[in-house]
């Protein structure tokens, strides 16, 4: 860590979604910052209309504790998602170009308002400042791994192969309904007849608690761990991917298939009818790139771990510190 980014401040800004919070943490760590985390409170017509509506924005900004945004401002902001990309947007003008602004996803407005703007190649963006990824920024790097491989070295001791399997829910670009969640139940029998092992599960926040009661019915009939909140104990999510000789991963969720991409194990995604869109041509690349393949794949292709958010936080870094406004001197 730098002397620089010690005595910079930071502060990372949540719209309540975890993943995008995730993401925002996940760079500011990277840059070897101790963020303070804003999870705002938006208020209407604001939140419908963000990031466009910046007309007596400070009204409508809340933190977490209902407190108002008050200086003084961060030398560095990273926002993730449209709402927070209100804030970041008019971090810019209130302080007077002296905040850094860094915006992660599409922020459906031009790129060109904030400093920059980090977004995967699916998203279609185009701009001067614009830094693309193939999926989500996230911590995963082998000293995450390996310290979840020791925090949770009880997950060890599950029978080989162990198989990660991570559930999300339903959006408008995958359904998880009856019908998806019995074709994955197929597939696991299957793969548990033919090869043994354990299954280490993980299920969301999104995760619906009638789906989350369908499957501790089902995985109780093999061996492994399912967790689905603190009901279940510390969350192992990082036991688990680090344990993992293989992860499946429902086919909804573009932050948990960059997480386990960003492992040295084979990915697949599952899906039971044909992923399209955005998240169709997401999938296509990490086909491509050889990290992502079918469940019923005999021999699949690993690739190199997907990791980007190292090289991303040193972009940004030099970026930043090539302003007259960079990180305070030493």
């Amino acid at each position: 860590m730098s002397s620089e980014d010690c005595k910079s401040s930071c502060w990372v800004i949540s719209d309540g979604a975890a993943g995008n919070e995730r993401q925002a943490l996940a760079l500011a760590q990277a840059l070897d910052l101790k963020p303070r985390i804003l999870r705002l409170s938006v208020a209407q017509p604001w939140a419908a209309l963000a990031p466009r509506l910046t007309w007596a924005a400070r009204r409508a900004l809340r933190d977490q504790d209902h407190g108002p945004i008050d200086p003084p401002w961060p030398d560095i902001a990273i926002g993730c998602g449209r709402r927070a990309a209100l804030l970041t947007r008019c971090l810019r003008g209130w302080s007077k170009g002296r905040c850094f602004t860094v915006q992660i996803l599409d922020p459906r407005v031009s790129p060109d308002l904030f400093d920059v703007v980090v977004a995967p190649r699916h998203d279609r963006l185009s701009a001067s400042n614009l830094i693309e990824t193939l999926g989500a920024l996230n911590p995963v790097d082998d000293a995450w791994l390996a310290a979840g491989r020791a925090r949770f070295s009880r997950l060890g001791q599950c029978p080989a192969p162990r198989t990660a399997v991570l559930i999300g829910a339903s959006n408008s670009a995958q359904t998880l309904d009856d019908g998806y969640f019995e074709a994955l139940h197929r597939a696991l029998a299957g793969l548990f007849e033919r090869q043994g092992g354990s299954f280490l599960v993980s299920a969301s926040r999104r995760t619906p608690a009638d789906r989350i009661a369908a499957l501790r019915r089902q995985f109780a009939a093999w061996p492994g761990i399912l967790w689905a909140g603190p009901e279940d104990g510390e969350n192992p999510y990082p036991g688990i991917l680090a344990w993992a000789d293989r992860i499946i991963v429902t086919a909804d969720s573009v932050n948990m298939i960059s997480e386990a991409c960003a492992t040295p194990v084979p990915v697949h995604a599952f899906a039971a009818r044909p992923v399209v869109g955005k998240l169709g041509d997401f999938h296509q690349a990490l086909i491509g790139s050889g990290r992502l393949s079918a469940l019923d794949d005999d021999d699949p292709t690993q690739g190199l771990p997907l990791r980007e958010t190292a090289q991303v936080a040193a972009r940004i870094r030099a970026l930043w510190q090539r302003r007259p406004s960079g990180p305070p001197a030493a």
